[in-house]
């Protein structure tokens, strides 16, 4: 019998992806999008509502979806943005925003439906984060803060969950092409000039890493895999390089910083 997998922001990039490949595969695929309506008449599972910035929305949905599955096997926490721009340049109330979607949301939508997979005895919680949850390039501070945090926040949870038969990992991808980049939010409160040349070196570095980002498809894999190994990882990094990145980072820092410097200053 397939499992039931739930995947938030499953309208558009990574989520849409995955949910249509589990679907062809057989599992029962519900997927959430903050305005359903626009997008059911473009997929073939199931679409609910759900806004994970509202607690509101969370309640509602928590309620709806048990109306729809009498057992949950697999969440899968896609939904999330990205804000852009130079640290000290970025509005404070948009990386709180950052954190409140990416990480507070992620909390909340997970906070919510531990209780179905605490009482099943059994399920499994995959989450989408970000190579720069493990590393920190510039231009992405506060994006990179807000994934930093959610693999904080999973790697404890996940020895809780132990007793309940709950399995947690995390998918760690580089640059990838789906529509994260092109709806990224970058605001300044007032360009300081002194960031002037370093601003324009940042954003053509990261303009390059979107420009020559991969196909999704490593990503898809990985996380169908995921669903069906007994017993996942926790940390899984995609893409290439990945593993240079991480080997450098934690063996070779002085090579691995001298890289991220020359990245912005070549680009």
């Amino acid at each position: 019998m397939k499992k039931t997998v739930l995947i938030t922001g499953a309208s558009s990039g990574f989520g849409l992806l995955l949910a249509n490949s589990l679907h062809r595969q057989g599992f029962e695929v519900i997927g959430t999008s903050r305005e359903p309506e626009k997008h059911a008449d473009k997929v073939s599972f199931k679409l609910l509502r759900l806004n994970i910035d509202d607690e509101h929305s969370i309640g509602a949905f928590t309620e709806e979806l048990s109306r729809h599955i009498d057992q949950l096997d697999v969440l899968v926490n896609n939904a999330g943005y990205m804000v852009t721009g130079l640290a000290e340049e970025t509005p404070i109330a948009l990386g709180r925003q950052q954190f409140e979607t990416n990480f507070w949301g992620t909390v909340k939508v997970t906070n919510a439906l531990l209780p179905r997979l605490r009482v099943q005895k059994q399920g499994q919680i995959i989450t989408v984060s970000s190579i720069v949850g493990l590393i920190g390039p510039p231009n992405l501070s506060y994006y990179t803060a807000s994934k930093h945090a959610v693999q904080g926040y999973f790697k404890s949870l996940r020895f809780e969950l132990d007793p309940f038969n709950i399995r947690v990992s995390m998918v760690e991808p580089v640059w990838f092409k789906t529509n994260l980049a092109h709806h990224a939010v970058s605001q300044t409160s007032g360009r300081i000039a002194d960031y002037d040349v370093y601003r324009k070196q940042a954003d053509a570095a990261t303009q390059k890493g979107i420009d020559e980002a991969e196909a999704p498809d490593a990503v898809i894999e990985t996380i169908v895999k995921l669903i069906e190994t007994p017993k996942p990882k926790f940390s899984n990094p995609v893409g290439k390089m990945t593993g240079m990145i991480l080997f450098l980072q934690h063996y070779l820092p002085k090579m691995f910083e001298g890289a991220i410097r020359k990245s912005v200053r070549t680009a």
